[in-house]
């Protein structure tokens, strides 16, 4: 049984939070509208989620962790999205968020971009998961539907994860266009929460759409590197680099300031309907960018399996 620690997060009212966001997005982007909407369809386009919100409980898990995976691979750290629901109170939760792929199931590395209702005592799990690997053609993106290949739930070594009941309701929509800052959008977000709410320490998760642009996006390599990656540049050069275009649906999960669980504090995954994805670093096309996104403040944080030696390497 992998340990499970608990922490209840500040919980800000979505008022609040969505007059914070603005002011600070507006110090980062040409525009930016941040409101309190009835969360949209997500059953329906871009998305094809097989729930239709992210309301109902909502919570964050970071399970495992980048030193599982770094200096030198753990590959026996498996773990599956059904026991994850369980751990964290919420048997049958849907999961967004960023993970590893299981080595164990695909046979080599991959990038998992997570969306599973997980099972519950009514119904079996649903995984609209996806998976971005290296095409070994022709060394680009190969983005897959997890379940076109496999059946179970299961991955590796680490994911930062959203649950909720996938209930419809109030949630923030944040719309930001032309980024005029240095900070990617995930980032931006993260730290207007930690500059606001300090030592208190605010979760948040949902879904943002790439709606115009390109972005830089990288998918680990399908072998696992056998000498030890043992700085940020270490990682950078063994990682695959891309650019990739709009539309892209992307997967935050976002800590202002991590309480003492050596956390991620923010990890985001994507996907698209035009067979790219992977781990969104940034837009490369600041001036013509535009983001949209619904979001939501979560109420408990659960650690699992954390790290005993740990370090702060390849968190970007």
């Amino acid at each position: 049984m992998a340990k499970v620690e608990r922490f209840a997060f500040h919980v800000p009212s979505l008022e609040e939070l969505a007059g914070v966001l603005q002011k600070g997005l507006r110090e980062n982007f040409a525009d930016a509208q941040v409101s309190v909407i009835d969360c949209p369809d997500l059953t329906q386009e871009p998305f094809n989620f097989p729930v239709k919100g992210i309301c109902g409980k909502p919570r964050i898990a970071d399970v495992g962790g980048v030193p599982y995976l770094i200096p030198i691979v753990q590959k026996e750290k498996v773990y599956d999205l059904n026991t994850v629901a369980k751990d964290i109170e919420l048997p049958g939760a849907f999961i967004l968020g960023a993970g590893a792929a299981s080595s164990r199931i695909l046979g080599a590395n991959a990038e998992l971009i997570p969306i599973v209702q997980a099972k519950s005592e009514k119904k079996p799990a649903v995984n609209g998961s996806y998976i971005a690997q290296i095409n070994p053609a022709d060394k680009g993106c190969l983005l897959e539907k997890y379940s076109s290949k496999y059946t179970d739930c299961e991955f590796g070594l680490l994911a930062n994860l959203y649950a909720s009941e996938g209930q419809p309701g109030k949630v923030i929509e944040v719309k930001a266009n032309g980024r005029t800052g240095e900070l990617n959008f995930v980032s931006c977000l993260r730290q207007i929460l930690e500059k606001h709410y300090g030592e208190k320490p605010v979760g948040m998760g949902g879904t943002f759409i790439i709606q115009k642009g390109k972005a830089k996006i990288h998918i680990m390599p399908p072998e696992f590197s056998s000498c030890p990656l043992n700085t940020d540049e270490d990682v950078n050069n063994w990682l695959k680099f891309f650019e990739m275009k709009a539309p892209l649906v992307c997967q935050p999960v976002i800590v202002s300031r991590d309480p003492g669980f050596d956390l991620r504090v923010e990890h985001t995954h994507c996907f698209s309907a035009h067979g790219e994805g992977g781990h969104y670093h940034n837009d490369t096309t600041p001036d013509s960018v535009q983001y949209r996104g619904y979001f939501l403040p979560a109420e408990l944080l659960f650690r699992i399996d954390r790290p005993k030696e740990t370090h702060t390497v390849g968190r970007d």
